[in-house]
């Protein structure tokens, strides 16, 4: 049995999805009872409904279980408590394999939510506990929170230049390598930086957006002041807030580039290219 924290989001279901079509029997972690039933019609064994906060509900969550992956949620202030908290209940657990979903290049202190991965995996390196740590870049999919904007107006909008660099990966991918460090021995006390595509400017972001959808998209940058307004309209947190904008500022100097070989190793195969995920996309659409 493997338990899965964060398994309600985006990308727990795709580590679910990945480990469930190898015949894996997974307990995954979620906070409302509403979100039980999505994860069992994917084919997970057990939902565990509890707050990652609470210290017993992570006693009776680790019992039993052979491996442990964890998420937590994006952005959580409080990542360092849960982390801490989860790693003494997997000691206590005697669990034999903990793996750490964190980020590429959390050695970075300017933005907090990667600096707080860092202090997890300090932690985790300090547990004794045998562990794997991924570190995966920029999804993909993150393009769909504005592929409306994309298709109907042509315009792919991001609070950063679109000199900005980035590598991205295909959440399917970051799947395929969680479970395979998971289910395949040779990967204890391993780090893996995962990156599926060489560092990609916007401008060549929107090129790839424009030949998958066959009419012109254009790259702009959004001011951060009007990503702040937009985001506390949709609700967002002061922490959220102020932790994303620190990031969007890091990747207007420095951008996020990571390289694909390890990636590429894990998986057997070549990651799935950008244009690939555009042209997937749009057929999805059609």
């Amino acid at each position: 049995m493997i338990l899965l924290t964060g398994a309600a989001g985006k990308t727990g279901r795709a580590v679910s999805q990945a480990l469930v079509e190898q015949g894996q029997s997974v307990r995954a972690f979620v906070h409302r009872p509403a979100q039980r039933q999505p994860l069992l019609e994917l084919g997970v064994q057990e939902v565990f409904v509890g707050d990652l906060r609470d210290g017993n509900a992570l006693r009776q969550a680790v019992a039993g279980v052979r491996a442990i992956y964890h998420i937590c949620p994006n952005v959580h202030p409080d990542e360092v408590a849960i982390g801490r908290d989860l790693i003494a209940a997997a000691r206590a657990a005697e669990v034999a394999h903990f793996v750490y979903h964190s980020v590429l290049h959390p050695q970075t202190e300017t933005m907090p939510h990667h600096w707080n991965k860092l202090r997890v995996e300090e932690l985790l390196l300090g547990s004794g506990l045998p562990f794997t740590i991924l570190q995966p870049t920029v999804y993909m999919q993150n393009l769909l929170a504005g592929w409306q904007s994309i298709v109907e107006e042509g315009i792919y909008t991001i609070p950063y230049p679109v000199t900005c660099r980035l590598s991205l990966i295909d959440l399917a991918d970051v799947g395929a390598a969680a479970a395979q460090v998971l289910t395949t021995p040779g990967h204890l006390y391993a780090t893996y930086e995962l990156a599926g595509t060489e560092p990609l400017a916007q401008s060549e972001v929107a090129t790839i957006l424009s030949t998958g959808l066959g009419r012109p998209v254009e790259a702009k940058t959004l001011a951060l002041a009007e990503w702040e307004r937009n985001a506390r309209a949709a609700g967002m947190g002061d922490y959220a807030v102020d932790t994303l904008r620190k990031m969007f500022r890091y990747y207007a100097r420095f951008g996020l580039a990571g390289n694909p070989s390890i990636l590429r190793w894990l998986l057997g195969r070549a990651p799935r290219t950008l244009p690939e995920f555009v042209q997937s996309t749009v057929a999805a659409g059609d």
